[in-house]
């Protein structure tokens, strides 16, 4: 035996006493129920996660946009001769109607022309008399010169004089007939333009603008020179601009609201009643106008004022309600912002919470990027793009085929390049069923279910043992189905929610969605008020305090005007 090993061995005896021993044992259980405090071990999972009540309420799927109010019915008075504005009888405001007296052009010359037309129409009229004589004589001497025809008295050459001047004589009568019926239209068209010299309200309504002034020379040979505008208010025409992207969920009759920076919350309602089939295209941003009425009552609006208007697409009243992040739509549903034809995981996607509870409290936010990157995989628009993606891309464990294994992504490529048309058909049929089978299976487990749960093959058998939906809650429907009007009808769409009681245990229910906004979603069956659903994880600690130094708004605190919420009512 070594000498210097016998100190080494007694020193350790030394040190390793029962008393050191003891303390060494203690502080290692000390350190031991610490950390099984500290990671979770021995928390309720409510405090893992943020959790909202199920509760009744108005919801209220809306297009937005902005619009300005103009009144529906308005003529812009203009001259239509020209001369000296000589009087304005009316001013911005002064209400009129239809028949009232507005402005006065200066007729001075169109009355010497009315005068002069007039003196022209009685001279020709004066020679209508004349040749009506002429004629007559005419008739005569040819009447005589037949007869002294007839008992062989006269000339032959006699007879066609005299029947010539007869002719002539009729003809002079109709040119003149013919000359004073251009002479009286052109003086009816002169006792018009002396008339349009006085301007009246075309209707009954309020003087909104005027842009000539009394004195100005009006010029209506080159432009309809226009004196001012009269408009009824009592009933006003709301033009929005919708955007290309929501226009389609316009229809015509659909309800519609606005309100305007002045009205103090007041509500103003309304039916679409068109959409014009023309954009306005500004920026490469397509805009399409949206036309609805609203009585103007009391005058309260006035012409150019800016609204926000809000299109009711669908909405349901006395419903029961649930945040949408706390919905996983079941695959080709569609998420609650309208992606549809894959599996979509709302925040309440929990999942990485079985690691966090496991692991440590720092981990969640890695888990869920991570879960959340695996679970935007979307299926290929095609069967050969599909088997090309399924190939080349990262499998799940357990899925890739063994030929596929190991390979990197340029590896699998040429490996499917060289497979056989037998061969890629087999793939897609194995693909498929992977598909099918990872369809049926939940997307994401509670941490305590994540313990206990039986792996995929077991799912559907551990379905029978779960309560169905239609216990949890009774259909609520609302009073108005949960939708508005035929044409904005759509079929319930279904999801999982992930409902939590008192004592932290957590069940997965199927639900019925109706009504669906970004925010709210109604709940037709699967729910019932009171419940308590999970809508996603609780953050770190370290987020928290960085939230609470940034302030409601961020980094430099909330903008100015975003604060609180206005008062809407009716």
């Amino acid at each position: 035996m070594n000498a210097s090993s016998v100190p080494r061995k007694s020193w350790i005896r030394r040190v390793l006493n029962p008393y050191t021993s003891a303390v060494l044992v203690l502080a290692l259980a000390g350190a031991g129920y610490w950390g099984w405090e500290k990671f979770g071990a021995g928390r309720n999972p409510r405090d893992l996660y943020q959790i909202a009540t199920v509760q009744k309420g108005d919801l209220e799927d809306l297009v937005t946009a902005t619009g300005t109010v103009q009144p529906r019915d308005y003529v812009d008075v203009g001259a239509q001769v020209s001369g000296q504005l000589k009087k304005l009888h009316v001013e911005v405001g002064s209400v009129v109607e239809a028949g009232d007296l507005l402005a006065e052009i200066d007729p001075t010359v169109l009355k010497a022309t009315v005068d002069a037309r007039r003196a022209g129409l009685r001279n020709q009229q004066a020679s209508l008399l004349e040749r009506q004589s002429a004629l007559e004589l005419a008739t005569l001497q040819a009447q005589r010169q037949r007869n002294l025809m007839a008992a062989d008295a006269t000339t032959k050459e006699t007879l066609q004089q005299a029947e010539a001047a007869l002719r002539a004589a009729k003809a002079q009568i109709a040119q003149l007939q013919a000359q004073i019926e251009q002479t009286e239209s052109t003086l009816r068209a002169d006792d018009a333009n002396l008339n349009y010299a006085k301007i009246y309200a075309p209707l009954s309504g309020t003087v909104v603008s005027v842009t000539a002034r009394q004195g100005q020379t009006l010029n209506a040979n080159q432009s309809a020179p226009t004196i001012l505008r009269v408009a009824d208010l009592n009933t006003m025409t709301v033009q929005t601009q919708v955007s290309e992207a929501e226009v389609s969920k316009l229809r015509k009759g659909m309800e519609v609201y606005f309100t305007t920076l002045g009205g103090q919350g007041r509500r103003w309602y309304g039916a679409l009643r068109k959409v014009e089939p023309t954009p306005t295209v500004t920026n490469n941003v397509v805009l399409y106008n949206a036309l609805f009425d609203v009585t103007n009552t009391n005058n309260a609006l006035m012409p150019n004022m800016t609204t926000q208007v809000f299109f009711i697409a669908a909405s349901a009243h006395d419903v029961l309600l649930v945040p949408t992040s706390a919905v996983t739509m079941q695959r080709g549903q569609g998420g609650a912002g309208g992606r549809g034809g894959r599996r979509e995981r709302a925040a309440s996607d929990v999942e990485p919470a079985a690691s966090a509870a496991s692991a440590a409290a720092s981990a969640p936010a890695g888990a869920a990027s991570g879960s959340r990157r695996r679970d935007r995989t979307a299926p290929a628009p095609s069967a050969q793009v599909g088997v090309v993606a399924a190939a080349t891309a990262p499998a799940p464990r357990g899925d890739t085929p063994d030929r596929f294994a190991g390979m990197s992504q340029e590896e699998r490529r040429a490996a499917f390049e060289a497979m056989s048309p037998e061969e890629r058909q087999a793939m897609r049929e194995r693909r498929r069923a992977m598909r099918e089978a990872a369809g049926d299976t939940p997307p994401s487990r509670p941490p305590e279910a994540a313990a206990s749960a039986p792996r995929r093959g077991a799912t559907k058998a551990s379905a029978p043992d779960a309560p169905p939906a239609a216990a949890s809650g009774p259909v609520n429907r609302g009073t108005t189905g949960g939708f508005v009007g035929n044409a904005g009808q759509r079929a319930p769409r279904r999801g999982t929610v992930k409902v939590i009681d008192a004592s932290g245990h957590i069940e997965e229910r199927q639900v019925e969605l109706g009504v669906t906004t970004r925010v709210q979603a109604q709940v037709l069956s699967g729910l019932k008020e009171g419940d308590e659903v999970i809508t996603g994880l609780k953050p770190p600690p370290a987020a928290k305090n960085q939230a609470a130094q940034q302030g409601p708004g961020g980094p430099g605190g909330m903008p100015p005007g975003a604060g609180g919420t206005g008062n809407r009512g009716r």
